[in-house]
């Protein structure tokens, strides 16, 4: 978890006039989420709620959600079932895309993973239900145990031996052979190939008690955020670099190219449909549990 916590003061009034308090937000330093949330975060974005921002990793904000602990989180589409009770489900600010899965990595490459020790970021992260419904195919032996681990330090495990494999996310796709590793499986190629669906990997959620006019307030300010970030990408580089863990800046960008596209303005009905596709695939292998019909729809009524 990164400490570093930014509070910005807008001029933002609800429908009587009063000034809204800063909400609480917590989403990771990585590329994407710092450059769709930086005009908002620095009070650029006409009449959206001020906001303190903390940053913190997928898997920590994961846990955030399910205990209820902020106003406003990015987490992962697998802890949806666990959460939405509280939480709304915004239509935008997320990360879904094609081509941008999870990858499993191996010291050598073609690798059997029967019975073999693999490293994951976190056991209620979208990469390990893609990576559940992968092996359920492809390793019908099952593999071994499951150890979670940061992201970051999936990739020195596997080189070092620690573990047999690794489930990786983020900018690990551009950086894994630099460790001297090799892509055993694509978990978004194969979901792609079943589904014809684009992955849904990272989303947005709101609490339901804020109410529906706030949601909607909410809603708007991340879609005029991140059609600011793309009118001038430039003013957002800043942020983008602080908080990116010495990523070379390259990287970054493609960070940014490959996780921030139309499906981060908005799901559409290709997007619910991928949402709606992995919890529903996922519940049947019993990866989680099923969600109510209604459960991803935007509104704060429930």
């Amino acid at each position: 978890m990164t400490d570093s916590t930014d509070t910005v003061t807008d001029t933002a009034t609800d429908s009587a006039g009063a000034p809204l308090p800063a909400l609480r937000i917590a989403f990771s330093p990585c590329p994407n989420d710092t450059f769709v949330f930086d005009a908002w975060a620095h009070g650029r974005v006409p009449g959206a709620p001020a906001l303190d921002v903390t940053f913190a990793d997928i898997d920590l904000t994961n846990g955030m959600a399910e205990r209820g602990e902020f106003d406003v989180l990015k987490v992962s589409y697998a802890v949806l079932p666990w959460v939405l009770d509280e939480y709304a489900l915004l239509p935008c600010g997320g990360a879904l895309g094609r081509g941008c899965g999870p990858l499993v990595l191996t010291k050598e490459p073609g690798a059997d993973l029967t019975g073999r020790t693999v490293a994951v970021p976190s056991e209620r992260s979208t990469a390990y239900l893609l990576f559940r419904l992968w092996a359920a195919e492809a390793v019908p032996g099952g593999v071994g145990e499951i150890v979670v681990m940061p992201f970051d330090e999936i990739m020195p495990a596997v080189r070092d031996g620690r573990v047999d494999a690794g489930l990786v996310i983020h900018e690990a796709r551009f950086t894994y052979r630099d460790y001297g590793l090799h892509s055993l499986a694509d978990m978004g190629e194969h979901w792609e190939h079943t589904t014809g669906l684009p992955i849904p990997l990272g989303a947005i959620i709101a609490k339901r008690s804020l109410g529906e006019e706030t949601l909607n307030r909410l809603a708007e300010s991340v879609r005029t955020s991140v059609r600011m970030a793309w009118d001038d990408p430039e003013r957002s580089r800043p942020y983008v670099l602080k908080h990116a863990q010495e990523m070379d800046p390259a990287v970054a960008d493609q960070h940014i190219g490959l996780y921030v596209n139309e499906f981060t303005a908005d799901l559409g009905e290709h997007g619910y449909a991928a949402v709606r596709g992995l919890l529903t695939r996922a519940a049947a292998e019993g990866l989680v549990p099923a969600l109510a019909p209604d459960a991803l729809a935007f509104t704060g009524g429930r």
